[in-house]
């Protein structure tokens, strides 16, 4: 566990109210603009003592969910997709739809943040990003280029493995499932068909493996013909054991989020790279995002004003660029700039475009993410299609039954 405690006082001006603030946020150069947030709205707002503490990745909603249980959960604490529908339907987070900075939202993702009732139970700091990570250097001494489609993808790919070369570097989390989700749900959201096919989703009316029977399939081929190492991919961790490996140079691409692109050069690889949109379609390319960081406020907490206040300072346009900037990802706001990280830009037309898919839409009632970490999981250690779609839809259904 991670603490961080901002002191903004001296003696003569204690603060009357303490709040906390739980977070997945951990690496140093995340903390230290988190820092400054919470250090400039505490000098707005002496009467209040705000701390941090952090946990990293699934260890972070394992404690997160433990609290709510023990009736010790934050003021203030960052949630996902499946994480805010379990809680939204406990009463555990505050309507935050009188907060003035949603107006400021841009309509794609206000589309994410209300209810059919219109309430809005948490809010976006950050528009996160997945993509290929192409070795430019190793590309050209192969006399390769980054691709541009899935036949020119699986042209490069086949080059590499007949060299004896594993060309892509894979995690057992978010590798895998964004692939699938970017060639099985592109079609309905080029269409934008995504809200009525997933209201019937919902509804127990067609299953997941409809839609996302052809991103499973193209999973499988390239496990299948040794595109990606699928017992190695099982063993490693996202955006950590990931990176390491990738750093070596010795494969031309990675699936991973672009938020690591920062931390990646940070490592001094020795090579220069790009991160592109999933070349997953016959014409084109598919960028994957997220809703991300998102801010959820203690619905039972008594000091819920002094929370939502902290909450509407964090989304001023200035903290906001500040924070997404640091994190190589896209400003929710209408009127806010993409990260600078010169490595993402190939992702900003696809952001800007329309060639994206949510990877965990919130226009579904069922936990995705999870759901889809689960596949594909199976999918790496071997489950065959059949399988995986049988138990993907058998979990979708109970899911929507509750």
């Amino acid at each position: 566990m991670r603490e961080n405690i901002v002191h903004n006082y001296d003696e003569n001006n204690i603060p009357s109210i303490e709040i906390s603030f739980f977070g997945n946020k951990y690496e140093p150069k995340n903390v230290e603009v988190l820092e400054e947030i919470i250090t400039g709205f505490m000098q707005e707002r002496p009467d209040v003592s705000l701390s941090y503490e952090s946990l990293k990745g699934a260890a972070y909603y394992e404690a997160l969910r433990k609290r709510a249980e023990a009736g010790k959960i934050n003021d203030i604490y960052m949630v996902d997709h499946d994480t805010s529908l379990v809680f939204t339907r406990e009463g555990l987070l505050a309507d935050l739809s009188s907060l003035s900075a949603v107006n400021d939202f841009s309509d794609d993702m206000l589309s994410q943040m209300r209810d059919a009732d219109g309430k809005i139970y948490w809010v976006p700091t950050s528009v996160s990003a997945f993509g290929l990570y192409c070795n430019i250097d190793l590309l050209e001494a192969h006399h390769q280029r980054v691709p541009r489609n899935l036949r020119e993808f699986e042209a490069v790919c086949s080059y590499f493995v007949g060299q004896g070369i594993t060309p892509i570097i894979a995690n057992n989390d978010i590798s895998i499932k964004t692939l699938v989700i970017a060639k099985g749900f592109y079609p309905l959201y080029r269409g934008g068909k995504q809200r009525e096919a997933f209201a019937r989703l919902n509804r127990g009316e067609e299953k997941l493996c409809a839609y996302l029977r052809p991103g499973l399939a193209l999973a499988c081929r390239f496990c299948e013909r040794g595109y990606i190492d699928a017992s190695k991919a099982l063993k490693t961790k996202k955006t950590s054991q990931d990176l390491l490996e990738y750093a070596k140079g010795e494969a031309p691409f990675m699936l991973t989020g672009a938020w690591a692109a920062e931390r990646f050069k940070s490592m001094e690889p020795g090579f220069s790279f790009t991160i592109v949109p999933y070349p997953v379609l016959d014409e084109g390319a598919v960028l994957v995002i997220n809703p991300d960081t998102r801010l959820g406020v203690n619905a039972r907490g008594k000091n819920r004003e002094a929370a939502m206040a902290f909450v509407a300072y964090f989304l001023q346009p200035d903290n906001l660029q500040k924070f997404d900037d640091n994190q190589s990802s896209f400003c929710p706001l209408k009127k806010g700039h993409p990260s600078s990280v010169r490595e993402i830009a190939p992702l900003v037309e696809s952001y800007h475009t329309g060639t994206a898919v949510i990877g965990s839409d919130s226009l579904l009632d069922f936990p995705i993410w999870e759901t889809m970490t689960e596949a594909s999981k199976r999918l790496l250690t071997g489950d065959d299609l059949e399988q995986i779609m049988t138990w993907m839809d058998a979990t979708v259904l109970k899911e929507c039954a509750k």
